[in-house]
């Protein structure tokens, strides 16, 4: 750690480099980021995206701040435009204020923003290997209660180490399953219509030769209905107070098929995805539109081995993107977290936290 991430890093000239994710899985690209332009047009444009690796980028992008500005007030300014480059993500404002506040009574700013952003990350990574284990944990009985050696997981969109550093959230689990030597199948939504899933999961997965498949967005539920998923885990991008779980777009009508099929549906998130100060998820979480063209165009290799970019719809359709939707807390099994398996529900929530 310290400042060494899997999907960023300080180069050697103390620049952010990060894994241009937009390239993957068709090719491994990585972009310095050297000002606060380039950082927040990094966040909008999805080189970088994943609520955590976000928060990531928003840490080190008030230390690249503070090498362009000369005091506090002037940094405010440039901390506005990297916190307000997404809508959803929480840990993207919750990462500007923890630095603000660190900063607030600094002398020695650039100095402590570097320490600060690669102390905040460095717990961030701690709290994914705690989830990691709890999320394992929990696949470890699932096994035990069906009395079978072999766990199928669905997932939807990509909340691995591209998405929360150093091992994601989500896959965390996965990955501590294949440690303990445990025979794990992923299902992998191909999660339309940027396809994290089909590019970034599907990516990461081969790289720790993890099996898996690759599934259409409306399979789950069939595959549910059959009898071939254990369990359910996806990240979150924002979640309530009462336990409400913004996600990608799709992950609602997952956690409506779980419920109606017995499957254990979990959520894994690190605390900075916590949104305290929303109680109601549905009515209050914002959620982000973007360009029709992501619906409407769509990114693979062709016969030459060059990457095209295609349309797929009449040229002329409109078409509408929301990113995100929510899922209701009555519908998530558990909250798997780096203080262990919560209930998704106010009470508990609020014990667990200590709020």
């Amino acid at each position: 750690m310290r400042g060494i991430y899997k999907a960023l890093w300080l180069n050697e000239d103390k620049f952010l480099e990060v894994i241009d994710q937009t390239k993957l899985p068709f090719e491994y690209e990585t972009k310095v980021l050297r000002t606060t332009d380039e950082i927040v047009t990094a966040i909008k444009d999805m080189t970088v995206r994943g609520a955590g690796v976000i928060g990531s980028v928003a840490a080190f992008g008030i230390y690249t701040a503070l090498r362009e500005v000369k005091s506090y007030e002037e940094l405010k300014q440039k901390a506005k435009l990297i916190r307000e480059s997404r809508p959803t993500a929480v840990n993207l404002m919750w990462a500007v204020d923890k630095m603000m506040e660190l900063l607030k009574d600094s002398n020695d700013l650039i100095n402590d923003s570097l320490k600060f952003a690669i102390k905040l990350n460095d717990d961030e990574a701690l709290e994914s290997e705690k989830i990691a284990k709890y999320g394992c944990d929990i696949i470890e009985d699932i096994l035990k209660t069906k009395n079978k050696t072999r766990i199928n997981i669905l997932t939807h969109c990509n909340a691995g180490w591209l998405a929360v550093i150093d091992e994601g959230t989500a896959l965390a689990p996965i990955y501590e399953a294949k440690k303990r030597g445990i025979d794990v199948h992923v299902w992998v939504d191909e999660t339309r219509p940027r396809n994290q899933g089909a590019s970034l999961t599907a990516w990461e997965l081969t790289q720790s030769e993890i099996n898996h498949t690759i599934i259409a967005d409306n399979t789950g539920g069939h595959l549910m209905q059959d009898g071939q998923v254990d369990m359910v885990i996806t990240g979150a991008d924002r979640v309530s107070a009462s336990g409400d779980v913004a996600n990608k777009i799709g992950t609602y009508l997952k956690a409506l098929a779980a419920k109606d099929n017995d499957v254990p549906f979990y959520v894994a998130i690190p605390a900075s995805t916590f949104d305290f100060d929303i109680i109601d998820g549905v009515k209050e979480i914002p959620i982000e539109l973007r360009s029709e063209d992501e619906v409407k165009y769509i990114k693979g290799v062709d016969k030459n081995g060059d990457v095209q970019e295609v349309l797929i719809t009449p040229k002329d359709s409109p078409a509408i993107n929301y990113g995100f939707d929510v899922t209701p807390a009555r519908l998530i099994t558990g909250l798997i977290t780096n203080k262990g398996i919560c209930e998704a529900n106010f009470d508990k929530i609020k014990e667990k936290f200590n709020l």
